[in-house]
């Protein structure tokens, strides 16, 4: 992090220093001398062992460990768990502080990676006003936030840690009188006996709805408040560099939701759930409004004895007041001469109709602006700039953002379940007898033949099996829910597993069967559904710009894009390509893809809307967004951005309102520069030809490496089934969603989030470098100059430094002494020492490569804060990975008949191990 220095790290020392003394006392309170003595000897070995390990040193941590009853253990587990909340929360709000002091400092001049900082480069890089306009036109930002993997954490733990968080901030007011500061820890010493005394992992898994409410937490607590100040940042440095130009800027940041949407492998997402999600949307959204209107009212005293107010809103007020009737001249009655109060107060009504349903209401949100805007123009008229400009412009924003569905909700299905309901709808009524059979261009034809035929193949009642009628429900459900929220709020359809062209048309059929595509006469459409495939693993991304080319070169889908303003999205799967392909060709094939699509929708004059779907860990796409976002292939995406944010980092990145806008200020910082910087758009380029080759070659090289141990090593699946805590993740209740597509004995069938976590919890974290060192090692060896051409393409290619800095994390973060005691729960020892030294030498070989090619002593060197903070908590996170392993142990070779005549064992057992995969996952600050 950039400046992250500006504030001498003494103050995080002491902030942490505070918050391990009071948790140390609640230990004290709560479980006596005894169990603060057990956790501080414990403490004091782990970091010994870090800081001068002895050879023995590792040996008296486990067997620490292993005397350690069970109830004793998952006190410990406890007590480093909360610990590492405690850091992360001071951690958190150290950054805050060195954002504020970053920005005092080089006032007025913007702060780094501001939207202000983008706005002002590119006005010094000669970008014209026109060319910005060009820009803001096209510009989309949209982060979708997922459920899986949810937040590790409970909605009641993360509300305890937001308090924390607030009273530490507290803290920091140098007004502060001895006995306040006092009052405030002892505050904290509350919270953190409320944690300790809170159950930290969930009594039931969470409903589909549950996680929908968790999503919903985040708008509510921060973002409704924190997206006006982006758009007010925007207008201010557009105003500041390019003065005296106009500049409309339309709603570019609006968010997306996949809880309640996403069905794909999740039968608990039925079309029930998907109305009741949306519907309680509308209903949080329209009641911040009313909350917005009431306080505005409370405010807006102005007077028409003092200030001349605009016929405009006096018409808007007696057009209301008509529309209302009795209802509506009581309200304008009660303020005769504040006019703003009466508008305001017929808003409101207006609004608590919308929600209730009733005609007098808001017909759409263009309604509800149109309304705000003339009482801002009447402001503005009148020498009201500075009131037009506060709190009504951002409600303004507000409504133009989130409309009355808050997010758009996506619906996710696999294309199996498609091709599965067709095959029966078409035997059923007679189409065809077994539509899955037929070649992909029988499949397109018959497609087109009956997309275009005006005869309805659907009957109006289910008469086909519970899936087949639940994908019907779930359709018409959309089309219902347009109909009473808005278009809006749901009209994007994605295809998991998208493998060929009759996969995206086969949506095109079900859309129109079920009210959501009306064909015309001439074969234009009317269209209602959006269609993105999702291509997610490396043959299927390797083939995706072919399938979409031929799904363009067709007339009845090019008719559908033309429907939607020659606009088409493609969603790319950055999880499940790497399970398949691993680390470094899933990233490689990414990026062709990207350039594929884009040269494809050129070619057709379509704009194309690439939507990464990016986990939080490095196998799973992740890494800073900011990077991610300057390494994107020149010319993909022009000003259009749409990517998940997981469930475990929607809390580290959303929760704090100053965290959210730095976020997403960053983000958009990074949008524009690449979207219109020369500099950053050169620097994007792979300027030289032998870079694309090698990296050809490299990735060729890498998936075979990772595919013949993963792939190709019989004994691989055992391996991982037993060195990491994959089954137990299984049974942690953080999810709604099974781990698996089928049974946990094929690696295929295991889900790519769960995989990554399991692999992040033993430390190996194979999924983030696997094969990137025999890559690197062989271009190193076999081209002319090989160690500086990867040099080169290190300083000059945004793309590679990223694939490199990234790896760099997974590395970083990894630990071969951790993972070796993870190893030694296989019980083949062949089997664990030819797979875990196999492991070890990729590792040593990607550490070694690494190194020669960023030019560093150790990793992690151009990243001290990162680096520092992993060894520091290295020593806190051991002993939970101690005690899970000895617990996994227990629990796997515990004799049945120990089971049998202790019922409750195993159950126990599991409890306090899904106790300490939160708690690594706080200490490592991922769930995978």
């Amino acid at each position: 992090m950039v400046g992250a220095e500006r504030i001498p790290i003494e103050r995080l020392r002491e902030d942490v220093h505070l918050l391990g003394t009071l948790l140390g006392d609640v230990l004290r309170e709560q479980g006596g001398e005894t169990l603060f003595a057990c956790v501080e000897r414990i403490r004091k070995e782990a970091i010994q062992v870090r800081t001068q390990p002895p050879p023995e040193g590792r040996a008296r941590l486990t067997a620490l460990v292993r005397a350690l009853d069970l109830e004793t253990a998952f006190q410990v587990v406890r007590a480093f768990t909360i610990y590492f909340h405690l850091v992360n929360t001071a951690e958190e709000n150290h950054r805050l502080r060195n954002l504020r002091q970053r920005e005092t400092e080089e006032y007025p001049a913007p702060r780094y990676e501001s939207i202000a900082a983008s706005i002002a480069a590119l006005r010094a890089e000669g970008v014209t006003a026109e060319a910005l306009r060009g820009l803001l036109r096209r510009l989309l930002i949209k982060p979708v936030f997922t459920a899986h993997p949810t937040e590790a954490r409970r909605r009641t733990v993360l509300e305890h840690l937001r308090h924390i968080a607030t009273t530490v901030a507290a803290l920091d007011d140098p007004r502060l009188t001895p006995r306040q500061r006092a009052a405030l820890q002892d505050h904290l010493r509350t919270e953190i006996t409320l944690l300790w005394q809170t159950d930290e992992v969930r009594p039931a898994p969470p409903s589909p709805m549950h996680e929908v409410r968790n999503g919903l937490y985040y708008f509510e607590e921060s973002l409704f408040d924190v997206v006006p100040r982006l758009y007010r940042d925007l207008e201010e440095a557009l105003a500041t560099y390019y003065p005296g130009e106009t500049f409309e800027i339309p709603p570019f940041l609006r968010f997306g939701v996949w809880m309640g949407g996403d069905r794909d492998g999740n039968p608990a997402v039925t079309h029930t759930v998907t109305a009741e999600a949306l519907r309680l949307q509308r209903q949080v959204v329209l009641n911040r409004y009313l909350r917005d209107v009431a306080e505005l009212a409370r405010d807006l005293s102005v007077s028409r004895r003092r200030v001349g107010v605009s016929p405009e809103l006096l018409a808007s007020i007696e057009a209301d007041v008509e529309r209302l009737g009795a209802v509506g001249r009581t309200l304008v009655a009660r303020n005769p001469v504040e006019p703003y109060r009466q508008k305001l107060a017929l808003i409101g009504e207006r609004l608590r109709r919308t929600l209730a349903g009733a005609p007098e209401g808001y017909a759409d949100p263009a309604e509800l602006v149109a309304d705000l805007t003339t009482m801002r123009r009447s402001l503005l008229d009148h020498c009201g700039r500075r009131i037009a400009d506060a709190a009504l412009a951002d409600l303004i924003w507000r409504v133009r953002v989130f409309g009355f569905h808050l997010a758009e909700m996506d619906i996710r299905q696999h294309s199996s379940v498609h091709t599965q309901a067709l095959t029966e709808i078409m035997a059923r009524m007679g189409v065809v007898a077994d539509y899955a059979s037929l070649p992909e261009e029988d499949r397109i034809r018959l497609l087109r033949q009956e997309i275009l035929n005006p005869r309805p193949l659907l009957p109006a009642e289910p008469i086909f099996s519970p899936a087949t009628n639940e994908l019907i429900a779930t359709l018409r459900t959309v089309a219902q829910l347009q109909r009473e929220v808005g278009l809006a709020a749901c009209h994007t359809y994605i295809i998991s597993m998208t493998r060929a062209a009759s996969d995206v048309l086969a949506v095109q059929l079900l859309a129109k069967e079920t009210g959501l595509l009306q064909v015309r006469p001439d074969g234009s459409m009317e269209s209602r559904l959006q269609i993105v495939p999702l291509f997610e693993e490396i043959a299927e991304l390797e083939q995706c710009p072919a399938i979409l080319e031929r799904l363009l070169a067709e007339p009845v889908y090019r008719a559908n894009v033309r429907a939607w303003g020659d606009a088409q999205e493609v969603m790319l799967g950055y999880s499940d390509s790497n399970k398949d392909g691993g680390y470094l060709a899933a990233n490689w094939a990414l990026y062709r893809a990207q350039i594929g699509l884009s040269e494809v929708c050129r070619r057709a004059g379509v704009d194309l809307t690439l939507f990464h779907g990016r986990g939080g860990a490095i196998g799973r796409g992740g890494g800073p967004t900011e990077r991610a976002i300057m390494a994107q292939p020149p010319g993909s995406l022009e000003g259009r951005l749409k990517f998940t944010e997981q469930g475990e980092v929607i809390f580290a990145r959303y929760a704090n309102p100053g965290i959210a806008h730095r976020h997403l200020e960053q983000v958009t910082n990074a949008v524009l520069r690449a979207s219109l910087s020369p500099t950053v758009r050169t620097a994007a380029a792979a300027r030289q030809p032998a870079w694309v080759a090698v990296m050809t070659d490299m990735a060729a090289v890498a998936l075979r490496a990772y595919r013949q141990l993963v792939y190709e090593t019989p004994e691989f699946l055992s391996y991982f089934l037993q060195a990491t805590p994959i089954a137990e993740i299984g049974q942690h209740l953080i999810a709604s969603r099974p781990i698996t597509r089928g049974r946990l004995d094929r690696i295929t069938d295991i889900r790519a989030i769960p995989w990554v976590f399991a692999w992040t919890q033993s430390r190996h974290n194979l999924p983030g470098w696997y094969g990137l060192g025999r890559a690197l090692a062989w271009a190193a060896e076999t081209q002319p100059d090989g160690l500086e051409l990867l040099r080169e393409m290190y300083r000059s290619w945004p793309f590679f430094r990223s694939i490199i800095d990234n790896a760099q994390i997974s590395l970083g973060t990894a630990d071969l002494e951790i993972a070796a005691l993870y190893a030694d729960l296989v019980q083949d020892p062949a089997v664990r020492t030819r797979i875990f030294s196999t492991i070890a030498e990729e590792f040593h070989r990607t550490t070694r490569m690494v190194l020669a090619v960023t030019g560093q002593e150790r990793l992690l060197d151009r990243s001290p804060i990162l680096q520092r903070s992993i060894s520091l908590r290295n020593p806190y996170v051991d002993p939970m990975s101690h005690i899970q392993v000895e617990l996994l142990r227990r629990l796997r070779t515990t004799p049945p008949e120990v089971f049998r005549q202790q019922p409750d064992l195993r159950e126990r057992l599991l409890f306090v191990i899904l106790h300490t995969i939160n708690g690594i996952a706080a200490g490592l600050q991922t769930t995978g």
